[in-house]
């Protein structure tokens, strides 16, 4: 049952990110809000489509690869660029002067556990 739950929630996040992922590709001006900045223009823009949407395309197919496969390795991706946005983002906070993403963070973490969970649950099985 347990494995259900985990499976399920690791899905979901999956088909959040890659929604993010695909909004940035077609519509960034609908989504930049989400995320505090602002649309940049010519090259800026560029780098804001081809990174937000690598990004967020990238984690949720890693995701999604990891349940379908029925694999842990595909988790690992994952969880390093969550836990490394998640540090960026402290550090950033501490260094930089920037706002605490608070909001932003929490649930970068609980996504990074529930991988970290589900990857130990299928080395497990």
């Amino acid at each position: 049952m347990l494995n259900k739950i985990i499976t399920t929630l690791v899905v979901l996040a999956a088909i959040l990110f890659i929604v993010n992922g695909l909004r940035w590709l077609v519509d960034p001006a609908g989504i930049v809000d989400m995320f505090g900045l602002e649309l940049a223009s010519g090259v800026g823009l560029s780098s804001q489509v081809g990174d937000m949407s690598a990004f967020f395309l990238t984690l949720g197919i890693c995701m999604l690869m990891g349940v379908v496969a029925a694999e842990h390795l595909w988790f690992y991706p994952a969880m390093l660029l969550l836990g490394l946005t998640t540090v960026g983002r402290i550090l950033a906070w501490l260094v930089h002067d920037a706002a605490l993403a608070a909001h932003l963070i929490a649930p970068e973490v609980i996504i990074t556990l529930i991988l970290w969970i589900a990857s130990r649950r299928l080395r497990d099985n």
